[in-house]
C-alpha cells in the first residue's frame, strides 16, 4: 500500500514533535526552523502553520500567510503566501515536496475560498527548490526581494 501525505493545522500540542525536526546542513540558512515560524504565527495571527503527516509521521511544515503580510512580496491582495517550507532531513528524496505543492491549491482554496494565487519566496542559489516549484507549476514573473541570505525570485501559481 502508498504511503499517504496529509497536510494538517498545526495545534500547540503538536510543539513535542518539533523536537527533533532536522534539516540537511546548510538548509537552516534558506527557510525558517519550524519553532521560530510558530512563534511568528502566534504573533502575527495572518500567518497558519500547518504539518505535513507521511503515514501520520511528521514529515514537514509550511505557514500560509494572507493579509498585509503577502503585500510585502506581491500586490494581489486575494493571494496566499507559502513560507517557511521544509521536509525533515529523514524524509528528504521521496518527492513529498513535489507531492504537498501539488494538493496545496486545493488546501488553500478549501482554507482560503477567496484565494487566486499562491507566491513563496525562494533564494536564486536554492536551485533544487525552484526546480521543485517549477514542475509544480509556480511561475517566474520577474519580482524579486531580499531575503536575510540574498536575493529571492517570487514565484506564482493561479488557483
Amino acid at each position: 500500500m502508498e504511503a499517504s501525505l496529509k497536510i494538517v493545522p498545526y495545534t500547540n500540542a503538536d510543539r513535542v514533535l518539533f523536537g527533533n525536526y532536522r534539516l540537511k546542513q546548510g538548509q537552516e540558512l534558506l527557510t525558517a526552523m519550524p519553532l521560530t515560524a510558530i512563534e511568528q504565527c502566534e504573533i502575527d495571527k495572518d500567518r497558519h502553520p500547518f504539518m505535513l503527516l507521511w503515514d501520520l509521521e511528521l514529515a514537514g511544515f509550511f505557514v500560509l500567510h494572507k493579509g498585509k503580510g503577502v503585500m510585502e512580496y506581491h500586490n494581489n491582495q486575494n493571494a496566499v503566501l507559502l513560507r517557511a517550507y521544509s521536509i525533515e532531513e529523514s524524509f528528504q528524496g521521496m518527492g513529498i515536496a513535489g507531492k504537498m505543492l501539488k494538493i496545496l491549491p486545493d488546501f488553500v482554496k478549501d482554507c482560503y475560498p477567496f484565494a487566486d494565487e499562491l507566491i513563496l519566496a525562494v533564494n536564486t542559489e536554492n536551485k533544487a527548490a525552484q526546480h521543485v516549484y517549477e514542475k509544480a507549476g509556480f511561475l517566474d514573473r520577474g519580482l524579486r526581494t531580499v531575503g536575510k541570505t540574498g536575493i529571492q525570485l517570487i514565484l506564482h501559481k493561479e488557483i
